[in-house]
Formats: C-alpha cells, sequence, structure tokens
C-alpha cells in the first residue's frame, strides 16, 4: 500500500550558517560600526540584540535575508515582539518552529476526509503519514494539501510504493 508522510523541518546547520553570514556584516557594515548589534543561535531560538529600533529592524532584514540566500523558509519562524534589555537596548527572540502542530495536523485530516479522497490519514507524533491504494491517490493528497496555502513550510518524504 503507498504512503507518504508529510513533514516539517528546518535545517539548522543553515540556519547556523546564515546567522554566522549575518554576524559576520554586521561587524563589516559602516552603519552598524560602533554598535552592541548581535545575533545568538541556541537550538531552536535565535535571540537578536540591538541599539534601538531601526538597527532591530535593519538586523531581521539582513538574516531574512541569508536565510534566502541559505533555502531556509522564513515562514518557520515565528518572530517575538522587541523587549526592552538592559542599557536602552532592544531584544527580540525568534523561535524556528520544527514539525506539524495538533492544530494544522487536524485540519488538513478534516481537508482530507471533506475531499473524500480514497486514503487514510494518521497522525504521527509531529508528522502526518498518508496512505492509499493507488500513488494516484497520493499525488490527489498532496495537490489537496498545497491548495490548501498553509503558511507553514511542509515537505513530503519517505514515500513507499
Amino acid at each position: 500500500m503507498p504512503s507518504f508522510d508529510i513533514v516539517s523541518r528546518t535545517n539548522l546547520s543553515e540556519v547556523g550558517n546564515a546567522v554566522q553570514g549575518a554576524t559576520r556584516e554586521i561587524g563589516t557594515r559602516y552603519d552598524f560600526k560602533g554598535s552592541k548589534c548581535s545575533i545568538e543561535h541556541v537550538d531552536t531560538v535565535l535571540t537578536v540584540n540591538a541599539d534601538d529600533d531601526f538597527k532591530l529592524k535593519q538586523v531581521c532584514e539582513l538574516l531574512k535575508g541569508y536565510m534566502g540566500k541559505r533555502k531556509v523558509n522564513i515562514s518557520a519562524f515565528e518572530f517575538g515582539k522587541p523587549e526592552k534589555a538592559s542599557g536602552n537596548s532592544l531584544r527580540q527572540t525568534i523561535t524556528i518552529k520544527q514539525g506539524i502542530d495538533r492544530e494544522l495536523a487536524q485540519q488538513i485530516v478534516k481537508a482530507m476526509k471533506s475531499a473524500k479522497l480514497k486514503v487514510q490519514t494518521a497522525i504521527q507524533g509531529d508528522e502526518l503519514r498518508i496512505s492509499g491504494k493507488k500513488r494516484d491517490d497520493l499525488q490527489d493528497a498532496i495537490t489537496l494539501i498545497k491548495e490548501l496555502k498553509i503558511s507553514h513550510p511542509l515537505q513530503y518524504v519517505n514515500f513507499r510504493d
């Protein structure tokens, strides 16, 4: 019985490379000279520190540019609100969403059932397994999911025939 998995993974090593590139550019750019702007990367959390609101936005845009160059999907990032930090500076935390959360999985399952496709959908932790009798049914399921316009980045992996 053919099946495939729907997952949402972000390559954290590419995120680390993008953070290193952005940090290097912050150190060399003239408009950041003498400022205390930095980006810290710990597991699935990025912390951006900046002197003022303008520089915070500049660092975030710079980071987004480096993520795009590294082919890291920005929609997997959840930008927190800027908060005051010590010494009149600002701090913003950015969390990287890994896996499919329960609400999104239930939304996909509901869409599959309402479309009356001949597939079975199983939620397995932070992944979804779609299985059906024919490969064409699975391709129809992928098409349906892409038409849902989900903002969370999804990958279709582990296809078995």
